[in-house]
């Protein structure tokens, strides 16, 4: 039990697990002052310490640290970005809840976390994983398109979650892959809506099970009503992106998957920054502070009654070290002060705000009269509910015994690894000498690029001159502009094709040896005169050197198809509607493409 007898010797009600679920949350409720309300209407970054600091250390990006959120400021729903060992975390963990468990009402952390099991080369992002197997990205998994393997993933990356105190999951994407220079469509399940909603719904399933209960992980599907609709391919994370845009009058088109995300019943919904434009009967505002979209449609028409989050900081910008500000994604509001956003946003529907600290700001307003004690009830019910559901209110601890056993297990890491083959595509095989150039045979002299030579000694002799080989093998990533700032650097946006040098170098090499290209997709790449001149083409969604040259090596057949269209130029890229499937003309491979042997 997660508190102690009270003073006469018995549990209140919202400490009892034998009363109904609606009991105990009336019951925590009707004993909360203000400030401990408004506390739970507020959920941002909190950093895993795995020494003793987690009281005293210090705050990410300049805010608060974790002793004044959680015991001023009451706050107790955070999010982890990179984590410690499975052990570690577990134990830092323990100790978080230790110390909520000391407030006067003793209400649970939930901890929860963006995507972290997907197989990555970036040292940055591969600190998240936390020690967790390694699957393909999103999109990889919508390559795969197997409703039953997408549900055994997030079966497993449920376990891997709760062992180490992970409770809600910022995920799944139900958001549409309609615009290919969108940056984050590597995060969803494709441009196909029957197919995302498909994968959706055994996603959710996976992480939640039938009924949210002990076991669960709550996912918290975003980003309602559909992300992938933004003008010229921006991200609203950035003012060039704030337009959400559907000239294709597709909008219901992208609600699909969010349905089928309601069927599974996902426990909560994060709108995303994007302003809509020129959509009959919806403000032209954020998401976030949309009436329209989060009441008119998510609440009524779809009779959603979970927790609606914003993305992080729609509210207040961020003042980074070296006087860098990053802006709030207050799209269309802009001019209305922290208090009115905040005031806007509740009125539109929102439970909780990410990325903000600033519950005195509510406390502000309901004691002004602005907006009554009864709205914010509304809101802290729902939370409070899922924290019950849960059974962080019996038992919040985990055993780091446990979470070291079960994090990243061998049995874990195998599955992980079968799909990241599975999800790879063979685009081309052509004629080289008497027959198909795929998959190589015995032991040839390869010049490698993108792979790693140790790695590929495995499969042939490696050369280090394209002189001296009978194949080269080139593994290359979608190109994209780079670009400066606080997270602009990490998006990879703008054109997909690659220009003037580097793409001569590659042309070179294909002109010189018979050559394997595999190309890492993260966006749909551009590559018309790569796909003309290279022997084989494969196409990889986050999947290791072993994985990759299994296939090309024939120790794997392929069997992934492509999760969209990949464009035949930019010409054609810029000539889509950001908002329609399939809209590419002429397109170099069409959805659903994939060959095998």
């Amino acid at each position: 039990m997660f508190r102690d007898l009270n003073k006469n010797g018995r549990l209140d009600p919202y400490e009892d697990p034998d009363q109904p679920v609606e009991a105990r949350v009336a019951d925590l409720l009707a004993q909360m002052t203000l400030e401990e309300k408004a506390g739970q209407l507020f959920h941002t970054f909190i950093p895993v310490n795995p020494d003793d600091t987690t009281l005293t250390g210090p705050g990410m990006f300049g805010g608060p640290g974790v002793g004044e959120m959680l015991l001023n400021r009451h706050m107790t729903h955070f999010n982890v970005a990179r984590i410690a060992s499975p052990r570690q975390t577990a134990e830092w963990y323990n100790r978080l809840q230790r110390l909520a468990e000391g407030t006067r009402l003793g209400i649970p952390v939930t901890i929860a976390s963006d995507p972290r099991h997907a197989f990555t080369r970036n040292i940055a992002f591969g600190a998240m994983t936390g020690g967790f197997s390694q699957w393909p990205e999103p999109i990889g998994l919508a390559a795969i398109g197997d409703e039953a393997l997408v549900q055994e993933f997030a079966d497993i990356a449920r376990q891997e979650y709760v062992a180490v105190g992970i409770r809600t999951a910022l995920h799944p994407m139900a958001d549409l892959a309609t615009e290919p220079r969108w940056g984050r469509i590597n995060g969803t399940f494709g441009e196909d809506a029957g197919l995302s909603a498909r994968l959706t719904y055994a996603y959710i399933r996976g992480f939640q099970g039938e009924t949210l209960g002990p076991h669960s992980v709550a996912c918290m599907t975003k980003h309602f009503p559909g992300g992938g609709p933004q003008r010229d391919g921006e991200d609203p994370h950035f003012p060039e992106g704030k337009e959400q845009v559907y000239p294709a009058g597709m909008f219901a088109y992208h609600l699909i998957p969010f349905e089928a995300a309601f069927r599974a019943g996902t426990a909560a919904i994060m709108p995303y920054y994007g302003q809509p434009i020129g959509l009959p009967g919806i403000e032209e505002v954020g998401f976030g502070f949309n009436r329209d979209v989060i009441t008119g449609l998510l609440r009524e028409k779809y009779g959603f009654d979970g927790v609606v989050c914003t993305d992080w900081g729609l509210i207040t910008s961020a003042f980074l070290p070296g006087g860098e500000v990053f802006e709030a994604r207050a799209w269309g509001v802009e001019h209305l002060s922290r208090e009115q956003r905040i005031l806007k946003a509740l009125n539109a529907g929102v439970d909780q705000f990410g990325g903000e600290t600033c519950p005195e700001v509510v406390v502000a307003l309901v004691r002004s009269g602005q907006i009554s004690e009864a709205r914010i009830d509304e809101s802290v019910r729902r939370l409070l509910r899922v924290k019950f559901l849960l059974g962080l209110f019996d038992n919040p601890y985990v055993d780091p015994e446990a979470a070291e056993r079960i994090a990243g297990n061998p049995a874990f890491r195998q599955a992980g690894k079968l799909a990241q083959r599975k999800s790879i595509v063979l685009l081309k095989n052509d004629q080289v000498g008497a027959g198909r150039a795929l998959p190589l045979t015995g032991r040839s002299r390869l010049y490698v690029e993108g792979i790693a030579a140790e790695a590929a000694a495995a499969y042939g002799e490696v050369v280090s001159a394209i002189e001296q080989a009978e194949y080269a093998i080139l593994h290359l990533s979608t190109p994209f502009e780079k670009r400066s700032g606080f997270l602009r650097e990490h998006f990879h946006a703008g054109d997909l094709d690659f220009k003037g040098e580097e793409l001569a170098r590659i042309l070179d090499i294909l002109g010189r040896v018979p050559t394997i290209v595999a190309i890492h997709l993260d966006r749909p790449a551009v590559i018309p005169e790569i796909a003309a001149q290279c022997a084989g083409l494969l196409a990889d969604f986050g999947a290791s050197d072993d994985a990759i040259l299994d296939v090309i090596f024939g120790r794997f057949a392929p069997t992934g198809k492509l999760p969209f269209e990949m464009p035949s130029s930019m010409e054609a890229v810029r000539k889509q509607h950001p908002d329609m499937p399939y809209d590419s003309e002429n397109p170099l491979y069409p959805f659903g493409y994939g060959l095998t042997y």
